[in-house]
């Protein structure tokens, strides 16, 4: 590989010119050499060779603008000794950028922007950097404009700024953007650095209500910011004020919320109506003040942004219903599949997860409707489920079970797993089931056949067991407690129950003891007053993978479906984002923005910034116990103050210690009005 880099520079105007041209003929050998390769289908057209380019300044006469866009690797473009410096090119029309290319010279830049405009005055980021690396530069971008700049402000060495060539690739065409008269910002999540009191919250200058407003305490600086949900070009911002305004400020954009660009900076706000014509893109945009013209703090009625109308989200792949990709860790299993295939999976997984209490590893082992033969053992973070829209469609003769021989028969350490929307007909001269669990592993929607049968909820003789939770289950036998300290029935059906130690609980449970707390410890509530069931994967009978979301029953017993037709309504897989991990916080709001619901895949899902649930009736589920990991000290998802949103089947996990550590997962603002938002592990 050629370099241009050199190691020592000559003085100014004392340059060699035999360097240059031995480079640019090794660099022509190597291109003669080289083998042709035919070029790649729709790849970006070279726009910036030969347009006019103008620069903040030039070396000297043998150094100019024009010798950047020439095509020519042996001749190039240097800027004057200081900070800041501008090279732009003139593309001639408006075009879609894709793509740029700066080949430095050995003078490069540490800290620059591409930037690109309309008219070659109002400019727009397009990529920003402060640890440039000089050499050749491929940078992926997404903008538009006619004109298209590097904008350097922290040169890397003692001399200028310097380019073999800068090389700008997209589509030629469009037209310039008009601005919306949209208020994009209302209603989007309002922060602010502080706030005067209680009644005067940063949501308040975003509410679309004039007679509301923000106000900050009566120091300097303090900002506004408003969250538009993805990345929007910004083309006008419109503030305001009430009596308290800035005399100087800015108004600034950024893609992350921390790294901020002023897209306007003045220091003689004048108050009133302020409509300001601005270019610039991000997800956030801010009011900055830094000098009050009062006494007072910073106060607005209305902070509105307006934009071109488009976005830049990062792509979401559409969810194929029939076929869907639900990860490396989830297995679907039909009746077709042979018996020792499932068999060997189900061992493989318990063999890893028995003991696998904190390890990264998640699974889910799903049954399409049907009648299977299988032991399944469930182990640390696995889940196993029906695909049937009732548990009877799917029939396990064999097991479902938790055990805990692995810590000498002791279930105190037997969590995380679940068992969900399946039926199971015990082996021929088996009676006893065993779930020997102690929290955070429900037992839900089962139906264990067999009125001669039981299941034991410890793990028999004299192990212990510390909770659990069984929902909308039925039991045609007898639930033994044995020696499980605690227990919570809710919404199911028993053909009996026996035992007690600490406090067993039964809401809503037909076939429950008589209450008799605290001897036996058996606390009774004959109804439960309102409950939602968790949500559910199932394929309908065309194939379908679809979600059912329960409705919201009043004063219930029993299970909502042994005898009856659930209530509810059924969503469309195609309607849900499906997220893998290594799928991005970004990605991830994108699909919310777009009306998506969430199905999470069995894993660890690392979210650098809060997935932001700001739809009412939104579904968000889970498959093996899927994990939520915020790993920059944020809150690892934002639920807004709206009815209606399900959250089932996450668990969130923080790195960090408890003491330390942000929520996993806030609802509403600071004072919701109303968190009507069902949580179902």
């Amino acid at each position: 590989m050629t370099s241009r880099t050199t190691s020592a520079r000559p003085a100014p105007g004392r340059r060699p010119g035999r360097r240059r041209t031995l480079i640019g003929l090794v660099v022509a050998l190597v291109a003669a050499l080289a083998p042709a390769v035919p070029p790649a289908q729709a790849a970006p057209v070279l726009l910036s060779q030969g347009r006019p380019a103008t620069a903040s300044s030039t070396e000297n006469a043998a150094t100019p603008a024009s010798a950047a866009v020439d095509g020519n690797t042996g001749t190039r473009w240097s800027s004057a000794f200081s900070d800041p410096q501008w090279l732009q090119v003139d593309l001639g029309a408006r075009a879609t950028i894709s793509q740029v290319t700066l080949v430095w010279e050995g003078a490069y830049a540490r800290a620059f922007q591409i930037q690109t405009s309309d008219d070659g005055t109002a400019w727009t980021p397009i990529h920003s950097t402060t640890a440039g690396t000089g050499g050749t530069q491929t940078l992926t971008v997404a903008g538009s404009g006619r004109y298209v700049r590097m904008y350097g402000t922290a040169r890397a060495t003692g001399y200028g700024y310097s380019l073999w060539e800068f090389q700008v690739y997209g589509e030629s065409g469009g037209t310039t953007p008009t601005c919306g008269s949209t208020n994009a910002a209302q209603g989007r999540p309002a922060t602010a650095s502080s706030v005067e009191n209680a009644g005067l919250p940063a949501s308040a200058a975003v509410d679309g209500n004039p007679g509301t407003r923000w106000a900050t305490a009566a120091s300097d600086p303090q900002w506004l910011r408003v969250d538009l949900g993805a990345t929007r070009s910004i083309c006008r911002v419109v503030l305001n004020w009430e009596a308290a305004y800035a005399r100087a400020f800015q108004i600034q954009t950024s893609t992350d919320g921390t790294t901020w660009t002023s897209i306007h900076s003045t220091t003689t706000g004048t108050g009133g109506t302020q409509t300001l014509t601005v270019a610039g893109s991000g997800r956030y945009v801010r009011m900055y003040g830094t000098a009050r013209a009062t006494g007072y703090g910073y106060s607005l009625w209305e902070f509105q942004v307006n934009t071109t109308g488009g976005t830049s989200e990062p792509p979401v792949e559409p969810t194929d219903p029939r076929n869907p990709n639900l990860g490396p860790n989830t297995f679907v299993f039909d009746p077709g599949t042979p018996t020792a295939t499932i068999q060997s999976r189900l061992n493989t997984i318990f063999i890893q997860q028995e003991r696998n209490q904190f390890g990264p590893e998640r699974y889910a082992v799903l049954f399409k409707p049907g009648t299977y033969t299988a032991d399944v053992n469930l182990g640390f973070f696995t889940q196993v489920a029906g695909l049937g829209m009732s548990p009877d469609d799917v029939n396990l003769n064999g097991h479902v079970r938790a055990e805990a021989f692995w810590f000498g028969g002791n279930a105190t350490q037997n969590f995380w797993r679940a068992a969900e929307n399946l039926s199971v007909t015990l082996p021929a001269g088996v009676t006893v089931e065993r779930w020997a669990v102690s929290q955070a592993a429900p037992y839900r929607r089962m139906h264990l056949r067999g009125a001669q049968n039981q299941i034991q909820l410890w793990n028999g003789g004299d192990g212990w067991a510390s909770g659990g939770l069984m929902a909308d289950t039925r039991i045609d036998g007898q639930v033994v407690s044995g020696s499980q300290q605690q227990w919570y029935s809710r919404n199911s059906e028993f053909g009996g129950w026996s035992g007690s130690v600490w406090n067993m609980v039964f809401q809503g449970v037909t076939g429950a003891p008589p209450p008799s707390f605290p001897n036996p410890s058996h606390t009774v509530i004959p109804q439960t007053p309102q409950v939602r069931e968790k949500p559910f994967l199932h394929v309908d009978g065309s194939g379908e993978y679809r979600v059912f979301v329960p409705a919201l029953r009043t004063n219930s017993t029993g299970t909502s479906w042994y005898g009856k037709t659930p209530a509810g309504s059924s969503l469309s897989l195609a309607e849900f984002f499906v997220v893998r991990p290594g799928t991005s916080a970004a990605t991830i709001n994108a699909a919310l923005a777009q009306g998506r619901h969430l199905l999470f895949t069995p894993g660890v899902h690392h979210v650098t910034e809060p997935i932001r649930v700001d739809r009412p009736d939104t579904v968000i589920l889970g498959l093996g116990l899927a994990t939520i990991q915020a790993d920059n000290g944020t809150v690892a998802m934002r639920v807004a103050d709206v009815d209606g949103v399900k959250v089932a089947g996450i668990m969130f996990e923080s790195p960090v210690p408890l003491a330390a550590r942000p929520a996993g997962l806030k609802i509403g603002g600071v004072v919701a009005r109303r968190r009507r938002t069902a949580l179902v592990p």
